[in-house]
């Protein structure tokens, strides 16, 4: 039997798994894995909703209020930093 010849996507594909070692997993390696996940996240405290819907409040909030209090001046010096910052590289 020929085998038919690979196209450049699939050699790519290959090249990523044998470089990654993101080969396909047995079924029963797969099922392993997600047992373990499954126990390492019942041994997670819960997070108090309330708690997580504040800091979510303030976070939304924050910026917002930040840029209201800064002056024109500070806003143009934190804008240089940033642009310099991304041109740096």
């Amino acid at each position: 039997m020929a085998r038919r010849k690979l196209d450049l996507n699939e050699i790519a594909a290959r090249i990523v798994q044998e470089s990654t070692s993101l080969r396909q997993t047995s079924t029963d390696t797969r099922e392993r894995a997600e047992r373990e996940r499954r126990r390492s996240r019942a041994n997670e405290p819960e997070n108090n909703p309330a708690a997580v819907a504040l800091g979510r409040l303030g976070g939304l909030k924050g910026g917002k209020a930040r840029a209201k209090k800064l002056s024109a001046t500070a806003r143009r010096r934190i804008a240089r930093k940033a642009t310099a910052a991304r041109w740096k590289q």
